[in-house]
């Protein structure tokens, strides 16, 4: 993650921690703040860390080829685009309609893609899915949020599915680490996914989680 992506806006002084984080989960309004004065804020489409990260990201896929995949938090959609070559369809979710339309235009020549509009884990998409990446966005999440997001995977996931969560390890205010996020996320997925890969470099950490639970989501 590039130095835009520790920096927040703190109009309305938002309830912080003693620890300095954020208290509560951040809502659509940061996110329309960060994307007001910049297109791209956090350098998804220009930093060499991204690039680096996507193609880590791409190369720790267990499967060649899903058949849905959920992309959670796809801002401008440079990832969804990449992720796009390797699935029959994928889902892109984020909460700024600005945002939305510009990942529409960029995978614009990907037939497979289509995006939605939806703050998680509030909203959720339909359908299940083999596949779904989370890519820095669970430590935006407070505790209580992070345990509805897994509950919303759960009932997301088919049977095998894979679980990518990817997270920058620096120093933000968002309510939770990028260790804790996705350590978190690993406890209270126990009951129906295992880890079945872990990495980590100087700035991010990468796991990946199998969904185990016999007839996972198996219900319409």
């Amino acid at each position: 993650m590039t130095a835009a992506a520790g920096a927040e806006s703190e109009a309305g002084g938002p309830a912080v921690t003693e620890t300095g984080r954020r208290a509560k989960s951040l809502d659509t309004d940061y996110f329309k703040g960060m994307y007001a004065t910049e297109a791209d804020p956090w350098q998804f489409a220009s930093s060499a860390y991204e690039r680096a990260k996507y193609q880590a990201t791409l190369a720790a896929l267990p499967r060649p080829r899903y058949a849905s995949a959920l992309d959670v938090g796809c801002s401008i959609g440079v990832f969804t685009h990449q992720l796009c070559q390797r699935c029959d369809a994928v889902v892109g979710l984020d909460v700024v309609p600005s945002v939305i339309e510009a990942a529409r235009a960029r995978c614009a020549d990907c037939a497979n893609a289509r995006f939605q509009l939806a703050a998680v884990p509030g909203q959720w998409p339909d359908g299940r899915f083999d596949l779904i990446v989370i890519s820095e966005v669970a430590y935006y999440l407070d505790r209580a949020d992070l345990a509805r997001l897994v509950a919303r995977v759960e009932n997301a996931v088919l049977p095998e599915a894979d679980i990518v969560l990817v997270h920058w390890l620096g120093v933000t205010h968002y309510p939770l680490s990028g260790d804790d996020a996705a350590e978190g996320f690993i406890a209270g997925a126990k009951g129906f996914a295992r880890v079945l890969a872990q990495s980590r470099t100087a700035e991010y950490r990468l796991d990946v989680l199998r969904a185990t639970k016999p007839g996972a989501a198996s219900t319409p």
